[in-house]
Protein backbone atom coordinates (compact mmCIF):
# COMPACT_ATOMS: atom_id res chain seq x y z
CA UNK A 1 0.00 0.00 0.00
CA UNK A 2 1.41 3.58 -0.68
CA UNK A 3 0.80 6.83 1.50
CA UNK A 4 2.93 8.68 3.64
CA UNK A 5 5.03 6.60 6.27
CA UNK A 6 4.35 7.93 9.49
CA UNK A 7 6.01 7.28 13.13
CA UNK A 8 3.60 7.54 15.89
CA UNK A 9 4.49 8.36 19.61
CA UNK A 10 2.13 7.85 22.16
CA UNK A 11 2.44 8.20 26.17
CA UNK A 12 -0.21 9.79 27.59
CA UNK A 13 -0.77 7.44 30.40
CA UNK A 14 1.04 4.30 31.20
CA UNK A 15 2.01 2.56 27.79
CA UNK A 16 4.75 4.27 25.88
CA UNK A 17 4.34 3.47 21.97
CA UNK A 18 5.40 3.48 18.94
CA UNK A 19 3.95 2.94 15.74
CA UNK A 20 4.60 3.22 12.36
CA UNK A 21 2.26 3.29 9.25
CA UNK A 22 2.32 3.43 5.52
CA UNK A 23 -1.15 4.63 4.02
CA UNK A 24 -3.51 2.69 6.26
CA UNK A 25 -1.30 -0.08 6.41
CA UNK A 26 0.38 -1.15 10.22
CA UNK A 27 4.14 -2.07 9.77
CA UNK A 28 4.97 -1.89 13.33
CA UNK A 29 3.01 -1.38 16.60
CA UNK A 30 5.53 -1.18 19.63
CA UNK A 31 4.28 -1.12 23.26
CA UNK A 32 5.80 -1.05 26.51
CA UNK A 33 3.50 -0.52 29.97
CA UNK A 34 5.17 0.43 33.31
CA UNK A 35 1.24 -1.30 34.59
CA UNK A 36 3.17 -3.67 36.77
CA UNK A 37 4.75 -0.74 38.35
CA UNK A 38 1.12 0.82 39.62
CA UNK A 39 -0.41 -2.19 40.31
CA UNK A 40 0.63 -1.77 43.92
CA UNK A 41 -0.95 1.38 44.20
CA UNK A 42 -4.77 0.45 42.83
CA UNK A 43 -3.87 3.18 40.02
CA UNK A 44 -1.77 5.08 37.93
CA UNK A 45 0.67 7.44 39.50
CA UNK A 46 1.76 10.28 37.05
CA UNK A 47 5.47 10.81 38.32
CA UNK A 48 5.86 6.86 37.79
CA UNK A 49 4.55 6.51 34.56
CA UNK A 50 6.54 9.31 33.30
CA UNK A 51 9.64 8.03 34.71
CA UNK A 52 8.78 5.05 33.04
CA UNK A 53 8.20 6.57 30.03
CA UNK A 54 11.54 8.03 29.79
CA UNK A 55 13.25 4.89 30.43
CA UNK A 56 11.18 3.08 27.81
CA UNK A 57 10.95 5.82 25.00
CA UNK A 58 14.24 4.72 23.04
CA UNK A 59 13.68 1.00 23.12
CA UNK A 60 10.08 1.07 22.03
CA UNK A 61 11.44 3.23 19.08
CA UNK A 62 13.91 1.19 17.67
CA UNK A 63 11.73 -2.07 18.53
CA UNK A 64 9.03 -0.71 16.12
CA UNK A 65 11.63 0.48 13.57
CA UNK A 66 13.27 -2.93 13.32
CA UNK A 67 10.07 -4.77 12.90
CA UNK A 68 9.23 -2.12 10.20
CA UNK A 69 11.99 -2.84 8.44
CA UNK A 70 12.55 0.91 7.68
CA UNK A 71 15.16 3.11 8.99
CA UNK A 72 14.00 6.79 10.35
CA UNK A 73 15.42 8.71 7.72
CA UNK A 74 12.34 7.05 5.24
CA UNK A 75 9.96 8.82 7.16
CA UNK A 76 7.98 11.48 6.36
CA UNK A 77 6.53 12.64 9.61
CA UNK A 78 6.41 12.34 13.27
CA UNK A 79 3.10 12.43 14.95
CA UNK A 80 2.25 12.31 19.01
CA UNK A 81 -0.19 12.70 20.91
CA UNK A 82 -0.05 16.39 22.46
CA UNK A 83 -3.11 15.25 25.25
CA UNK A 84 -5.36 15.18 26.87
CA UNK A 85 -3.24 12.90 29.41
CA UNK A 86 -1.02 13.00 32.27
CA UNK A 87 1.07 16.08 31.99
CA UNK A 88 4.08 15.06 32.57
CA UNK A 89 3.79 12.02 30.40
CA UNK A 90 2.81 13.57 27.88
CA UNK A 91 5.33 15.61 27.84
CA UNK A 92 8.16 13.08 27.29
CA UNK A 93 6.51 12.07 24.51
CA UNK A 94 6.39 15.09 22.57
CA UNK A 95 10.04 16.15 23.87
CA UNK A 96 10.76 12.62 21.67
CA UNK A 97 8.67 13.89 18.83
CA UNK A 98 10.20 16.71 19.09
CA UNK A 99 13.99 15.49 18.51
CA UNK A 100 13.26 12.85 15.87
CA UNK A 101 10.97 15.41 13.64
CA UNK A 102 13.59 18.37 14.01
CA UNK A 103 16.36 15.59 13.72
CA UNK A 104 15.49 14.23 10.42
CA UNK A 105 14.23 17.24 9.24
CA UNK A 106 10.57 16.02 9.15
CA UNK A 107 7.15 17.58 10.04
CA UNK A 108 5.47 17.36 13.57
CA UNK A 109 2.10 16.63 14.23
CA UNK A 110 0.48 17.18 17.47
CA UNK A 111 -2.27 14.82 17.45
CA UNK A 112 -5.84 14.72 19.91
CA UNK A 113 -5.46 10.83 21.70
CA UNK A 114 -9.23 10.68 21.70
CA UNK A 115 -9.33 11.18 17.99
CA UNK A 116 -6.35 8.66 17.33
CA UNK A 117 -8.74 5.78 19.43
CA UNK A 118 -11.20 6.76 16.38
CA UNK A 119 -8.83 6.99 13.73
CA UNK A 120 -6.98 3.36 14.62
CA UNK A 121 -9.96 1.70 13.30
CA UNK A 122 -8.94 2.47 9.65
CA UNK A 123 -6.09 0.63 10.20
CA UNK A 124 -8.54 -2.68 10.05
CA UNK A 125 -11.39 -1.49 8.49
CA UNK A 126 -10.62 1.00 5.73
CA UNK A 127 -11.38 4.56 5.52
CA UNK A 128 -14.06 5.65 8.02
CA UNK A 129 -17.64 6.24 6.82
CA UNK A 130 -18.11 10.75 6.62
CA UNK A 131 -19.99 11.14 8.91
CA UNK A 132 -20.19 8.27 11.86
CA UNK A 133 -20.71 8.26 15.38
CA UNK A 134 -18.04 7.30 17.83
CA UNK A 135 -18.33 5.94 21.15
CA UNK A 136 -14.84 5.64 23.17
CA UNK A 137 -14.52 4.02 26.27
CA UNK A 138 -12.06 4.21 28.16
CA UNK A 139 -10.12 4.61 31.83
CA UNK A 140 -10.32 8.64 31.89
CA UNK A 141 -12.88 9.06 28.92
CA UNK A 142 -16.49 8.19 28.34
CA UNK A 143 -17.66 10.13 24.84
CA UNK A 144 -19.89 9.81 22.38
CA UNK A 145 -18.72 12.27 19.31
CA UNK A 146 -20.00 12.79 15.63
CA UNK A 147 -17.25 12.71 13.69
CA UNK A 148 -17.77 14.31 9.98
CA UNK A 149 -14.06 14.02 9.42
CA UNK A 150 -11.31 12.46 11.82
CA UNK A 151 -8.42 15.05 10.84
CA UNK A 152 -10.27 17.82 11.97
CA UNK A 153 -14.14 18.25 12.54
CA UNK A 154 -15.29 16.13 15.41
CA UNK A 155 -18.37 17.36 17.55
CA UNK A 156 -18.83 16.38 21.23
CA UNK A 157 -22.89 14.91 21.80
CA UNK A 158 -22.16 13.71 25.37
CA UNK A 159 -19.54 12.19 27.65
CA UNK A 160 -19.35 11.15 31.24
CA UNK A 161 -20.26 13.95 34.01
CA UNK A 162 -18.38 12.14 36.99
CA UNK A 163 -16.42 8.59 36.41
CA UNK A 164 -15.52 7.36 32.90
CA UNK A 165 -16.69 3.68 32.78
CA UNK A 166 -12.96 2.16 32.67
CA UNK A 167 -12.01 3.89 36.17
CA UNK A 168 -15.72 2.19 37.07
CA UNK A 169 -14.10 -1.15 36.62
CA UNK A 170 -11.10 -0.11 38.46
CA UNK A 171 -12.75 0.72 41.70
CA UNK A 172 -14.87 -2.35 41.58
CA UNK A 173 -12.55 -4.58 40.71
CA UNK A 174 -10.91 -3.16 43.99
CA UNK A 175 -14.04 -4.44 45.80
CA UNK A 176 -14.21 -7.53 44.70
CA UNK A 177 -9.99 -8.22 45.32
CA UNK A 178 -9.17 -8.49 41.72
CA UNK A 179 -5.58 -7.03 40.37
CA UNK A 180 -5.97 -3.34 38.73
CA UNK A 181 -6.60 -2.43 35.77
CA UNK A 182 -10.10 -3.89 35.97
CA UNK A 183 -11.46 -4.33 32.88
CA UNK A 184 -9.70 -7.97 32.25
CA UNK A 185 -10.13 -9.67 34.97
CA UNK A 186 -13.90 -8.31 35.48
CA UNK A 187 -14.01 -9.49 32.00
CA UNK A 188 -13.31 -13.05 32.89
CA UNK A 189 -15.04 -12.93 36.10
CA UNK A 190 -18.07 -12.40 34.55
CA UNK A 191 -17.79 -15.04 32.22
CA UNK A 192 -18.70 -17.60 34.99
CA UNK A 193 -21.59 -15.11 36.49
CA UNK A 194 -24.96 -14.38 36.06
CA UNK A 195 -25.68 -11.02 34.52
CA UNK A 196 -29.32 -10.84 35.44
CA UNK A 197 -28.39 -11.82 39.53
CA UNK A 198 -28.32 -8.29 40.62
CA UNK A 199 -30.34 -5.24 39.05
CA UNK A 200 -27.66 -2.71 39.70
CA UNK A 201 -28.75 1.14 38.67
CA UNK A 202 -28.26 2.44 35.43
CA UNK A 203 -27.66 6.26 35.72
CA UNK A 204 -28.99 8.46 33.14
CA UNK A 205 -30.44 5.84 31.52
CA UNK A 206 -34.00 7.74 30.35
CA UNK A 207 -32.65 11.51 30.90
CA UNK A 208 -32.66 12.13 27.28
CA UNK A 209 -29.14 13.41 27.28
CA UNK A 210 -26.14 11.30 25.62
CA UNK A 211 -24.83 11.69 28.96
CA UNK A 212 -23.02 9.36 31.19
CA UNK A 213 -22.67 9.12 34.80
CA UNK A 214 -20.65 6.05 36.28
CA UNK A 215 -19.86 7.19 39.93
CA UNK A 216 -23.52 6.07 41.22
CA UNK A 217 -22.93 2.61 39.99
CA UNK A 218 -19.20 2.11 41.52
CA UNK A 219 -21.18 3.17 44.70
CA UNK A 220 -24.00 0.71 44.29
CA UNK A 221 -21.97 -1.80 43.97
CA UNK A 222 -19.19 -1.20 46.87
CA UNK A 223 -22.44 -1.09 49.46
CA UNK A 224 -24.21 -4.27 48.22
CA UNK A 225 -20.46 -6.09 48.37
CA UNK A 226 -20.24 -4.12 52.13
CA UNK A 227 -23.95 -5.32 53.27
CA UNK A 228 -22.87 -8.85 52.33
CA UNK A 229 -19.98 -8.78 54.33
CA UNK A 230 -21.33 -7.00 57.39
CA UNK A 231 -23.89 -9.95 57.15
CA UNK A 232 -21.45 -12.62 57.39
CA UNK A 233 -21.62 -13.62 53.60
CA UNK A 234 -19.46 -14.46 50.66
CA UNK A 235 -19.86 -11.96 48.23
CA UNK A 236 -21.13 -13.65 44.19
CA UNK A 237 -17.90 -12.21 42.34
CA UNK A 238 -18.65 -13.66 39.32
CA UNK A 239 -22.69 -13.03 39.72
CA UNK A 240 -21.62 -9.06 40.90
CA UNK A 241 -19.00 -8.90 38.05
CA UNK A 242 -21.23 -10.08 35.65
CA UNK A 243 -24.33 -7.80 37.26
CA UNK A 244 -21.91 -4.74 36.92
CA UNK A 245 -20.61 -5.14 33.07
CA UNK A 246 -24.39 -5.47 32.53
CA UNK A 247 -25.53 -2.14 33.47
CA UNK A 248 -22.26 -0.23 31.96
CA UNK A 249 -22.78 -2.01 28.46
CA UNK A 250 -26.89 -1.37 28.53
CA UNK A 251 -25.93 1.98 29.37
CA UNK A 252 -23.01 2.54 26.74
CA UNK A 253 -25.13 0.86 23.69
CA UNK A 254 -28.14 2.38 24.37
CA UNK A 255 -26.81 5.66 24.10
CA UNK A 256 -24.23 4.82 21.20
CA UNK A 257 -27.59 3.41 19.20
CA UNK A 258 -29.79 6.99 20.66
CA UNK A 259 -26.51 8.95 19.02
CA UNK A 260 -26.84 7.71 15.60
CA UNK A 261 -30.63 7.39 15.62
CA UNK A 262 -30.84 10.75 16.68
CA UNK A 263 -28.17 12.74 14.37
CA UNK A 264 -29.23 10.18 11.08
CA UNK A 265 -25.96 8.38 10.83
CA UNK A 266 -25.45 4.71 9.90
CA UNK A 267 -22.30 3.92 11.21
CA UNK A 268 -21.00 3.59 14.71
CA UNK A 269 -17.36 3.26 15.75
CA UNK A 270 -15.93 2.17 19.21
CA UNK A 271 -12.58 2.62 20.43
CA UNK A 272 -10.59 3.13 23.89
CA UNK A 273 -9.34 0.55 25.90
CA UNK A 274 -13.28 -0.61 27.31
CA UNK A 275 -14.11 -1.14 23.72
CA UNK A 276 -11.96 -4.52 24.24
CA UNK A 277 -14.74 -5.96 26.63
CA UNK A 278 -16.39 -9.02 25.34
CA UNK A 279 -19.94 -7.85 26.66
CA UNK A 280 -19.99 -4.76 25.42
CA UNK A 281 -18.67 -5.85 21.69
CA UNK A 282 -21.49 -8.80 21.55
CA UNK A 283 -24.39 -6.14 22.87
CA UNK A 284 -23.00 -3.23 20.85
CA UNK A 285 -23.01 -5.73 18.10
CA UNK A 286 -26.64 -7.18 18.91
CA UNK A 287 -28.42 -3.42 19.24
CA UNK A 288 -26.77 -2.47 15.99
CA UNK A 289 -27.91 -4.93 13.70
CA UNK A 290 -31.42 -4.52 15.03
CA UNK A 291 -31.30 -0.88 14.20
CA UNK A 292 -29.98 -0.94 10.82
CA UNK A 293 -26.44 0.46 11.87
CA UNK A 294 -22.98 -0.72 10.85
CA UNK A 295 -20.57 -1.27 13.54
CA UNK A 296 -17.01 -0.90 13.40
CA UNK A 297 -15.09 -2.35 16.60
CA UNK A 298 -10.94 -2.54 15.91
CA UNK A 299 -9.52 -5.53 17.38
CA UNK A 300 -8.62 -5.71 21.03
CA UNK A 301 -4.58 -5.03 20.73
CA UNK A 302 -5.31 -1.33 18.90
CA UNK A 303 -8.68 -0.44 21.36
CA UNK A 304 -5.97 -0.17 23.83
CA UNK A 305 -3.38 3.15 23.92
CA UNK A 306 -0.91 2.82 21.11
CA UNK A 307 1.53 4.28 18.96
CA UNK A 308 -0.05 2.72 15.80
CA UNK A 309 -3.06 4.63 16.40
CA UNK A 310 -1.24 7.82 16.77
CA UNK A 311 0.39 7.53 13.25
CA UNK A 312 -3.08 6.28 11.71
CA UNK A 313 -4.24 9.87 12.16
CA UNK A 314 -0.75 11.73 11.21
CA UNK A 315 -0.86 9.41 8.20
CA UNK A 316 -4.64 10.65 7.22
CA UNK A 317 -3.44 14.82 8.43
CA UNK A 318 -0.22 13.80 5.84
CA UNK A 319 -2.79 12.61 3.02
CA UNK A 320 -4.98 15.16 3.52
CA UNK A 321 -2.11 17.82 3.38
CA UNK A 322 -2.67 19.67 6.20
CA UNK A 323 0.16 21.81 7.78
CA UNK A 324 1.99 20.59 10.51
CA UNK A 325 2.40 21.93 14.35
CA UNK A 326 5.24 24.45 14.81
CA UNK A 327 8.40 22.35 16.73
CA UNK A 328 7.13 24.47 20.32
CA UNK A 329 3.97 22.76 20.19
CA UNK A 330 2.70 22.46 23.68
CA UNK A 331 1.56 19.16 25.63
CA UNK A 332 -1.49 20.05 26.74
CA UNK A 333 -3.26 17.58 29.60
CA UNK A 334 -6.66 18.74 28.80
CA UNK A 335 -7.02 19.84 25.33
CA UNK A 336 -10.63 19.40 24.25
CA UNK A 337 -11.89 17.03 21.43
CA UNK A 338 -12.50 19.57 19.11
CA UNK A 339 -8.84 20.15 18.90
CA UNK A 340 -8.00 17.36 16.47
CA UNK A 341 -4.30 18.70 15.14
CA UNK A 342 -2.61 21.81 17.45
CA UNK A 343 -0.92 24.17 15.74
Amino acid sequence: MSGPLVLGIETSCDETGAGLVRGRELLADSVATSMDEHSRFGGVVPEVASRAHLEAMVPVLDAAFARAGVKPSEIDAVAVTAGPGLAGALLVGVAAAKAYAYGLGKPLYGVNHLAAHVAVDQLEHGPLPSPCVALLVSGGHSSLLEVPDVTGIVKPLGATIDDAAGEAYDKVARVLGLPFPGGPPIDKAAADGNPEAIRFPRAKYHDGTLDFSFAGLKTAVARWAEARRDAGEDVPVADVAASFQEAVADVLTRKAVDACKRNGVGDLVIGGGVAANSRLRAMAAARCEASGIRLRVPRPGLCTDNGAMVAALGASMVAAELPPSPLDVPADSSLPITDVLVR
